[in-house]
């Protein structure tokens, strides 16, 4: 995201002699993406930031999937993954869930893999060296502590976390935490299209430099305890072909002399921010507008949009609810966060599903959607959708809570029946 900041205690000039107190020379790090030829940010360390002292195998939760054989669209409920026997929030298992090790893969292919956790226990350091994640908050809040400095989220927030910045999820709300985590094996931001060519966001997007909260400055080592037994594990995601592989992805657990977070002063354009669905300025016309108006980011091979309450089509004879679509370049999934969406009545979706459209299989609203959508002037709904341009395959969670019945809810059963 190329949008200036500057927290703490940074020298005047870059890479030159930047001094504490006590007369030590801090560390400078160039964290910088595409080979030092795009957005970066200098950080100021305490100690030296490539310092370890042991190193082990991480067992990833589990990345492989399975091909979508028969090609259907599919209903998931990641809801059911985290709930007892009764349907209700286990509250138990969630209270030792974290939101980086308990996350459960749903949907993936080779540019991004799409997870759900619930979660009501702190992370551990985390580091994902396969790309940047964008992370959308369903309920619950936390504070997103990271080496930049800290983020506080709650419900509607999108996290977008540059790749390979160490950082943790701690849940801070009596509520769980429920996390929908896009994953990409690149970089995400903005649309292009919404950008000037110096990175300034135009007056036609739908949201402004203004809508992105930065973290927070960075800490005073004095502000935590960074006091620990054996070193600070960071736990690190990056791609592998070794033992252990999962999908192309293995763990690791870097053990640091020093806690990462000893960071005095940074500056750049990189950096995790967060971004809230209620800030997304809707763009609406008089007859249906097509899903492009709803891009929120975009990573490669793949975009995020979102739906959001919103005055619909106002043209005298315009149909609201979206009309039959082949999008035959992509796969689409759509999470259900909160209102009532009026395309899918009838098909058994409600609050915390999610769809799979795969490209090569037209979709649309159910029968009855439509007639019932006329004369609508507004759609109270909220909704995250992702658009592939690979395939989707799916994870081992999104084969645990498949439905199995969405494909045939079109034709009233399976096979017309």
């Amino acid at each position: 995201m190329a949008h200036y900041q500057r927290m703490g205690d940074v020298p005047p000039k870059r890479h030159t002699q930047h001094r504490g107190p006590d007369g030590e020379l801090y560390y400078e790090e160039l964290m910088g993406e595409e080979g030092f030829s795009s957005d970066s940010s200098l950080l100021y360390h305490r100690h030296v930031p490539s310092a370890l002292v042991d190193a082990r195998p991480w067992a990833l939760p589990e990345q492989a999937t399975t091909a979508n054989a028969p090609l259907l669209p599919r209903h998931l409920a990641p809801h059911t993954l985290f709930a007892d026997a009764a349907g209700q929030v286990d509250a138990d298992a969630v209270a030792k869930t974290d939101a980086v090790t308990g996350r459960r893969l749903l949907l993936g292919n080779a540019d991004v893999r799409i997870g759900y956790v619930v979660a009501g226990a702190p992370s551990p350091l985390y580091r994902n060296a396969t790309g940047d994640e964008c992370v959308f908050v369903e309920d619950g809040t936390a504070l997103v502590e990271s080496v930049f400095g800290d983020l506080v989220v709650g419900p509607g927030d999108y996290v977008v976390m540059p790749r390979a910045t160490t950082h943790r999820w701690v849940p801070t709300g009596d509520a769980p935490l429920r996390l929908y985590a896009i994953e990409g094996n690149s970089h995400i931001g903005p649309p292009k299209r919404y950008l000037s060519r110096y990175g300034q966001l135009l007056e036609h997007a739908p949201y402004c430099e203004r809508d992105l909260r930065p973290p927070t400055p960075p800490h005073e080592e004095e502000d935590r305890d960074y006091e620990a037994d054996g070193g600070f594990e960071v736990y690190l995601k990056h791609r592998g072909t070794g033992p252990g592989a999962s999908g192309g992805l293995v763990g690791t657990v870097h053990v640091l002399p020093h806690h990462p977070f000893d960071v005095v002063g940074w500056d750049g354009c990189l950096y995790p921010y967060a971004f809230n669905v209620a800030d997304f300025e809707p763009i609406t016309g008089r007859v249906h507008q097509p899903p492009p108006v709803h891009q929120v980011f975009e990573g490669h091979n793949f975009v995020v949009c979102n739906f959001v309450p919103r005055k619909v089509d106002y043209h005298p004879l315009a149909v609201p609810v979206p009309y039959y679509h082949s999008n035959v370049d992509s796969d689409e999934v759509m999470f259900y966060v909160a209102g009532d969406y009026e395309a899918r009545k009838g098909s058994g979706i409600g609050v915390g599903s999610i769809t799979l459209h795969p490209g090569g299989y037209p979709h649309g609203p159910q029968p009855a959607a439509i007639e019932a959508s006329l004369g609508a002037e507004r759609f109270d709904e909220l909704a995250v959708m992702v658009d592939t341009f690979r395939p989707l395959d799916l994870g081992e969670g999104g084969a645990a809570c498949d439905d199995g019945a969405y494909a045939w809810t079109w034709a009233g059963g399976r096979n017309g029946a």
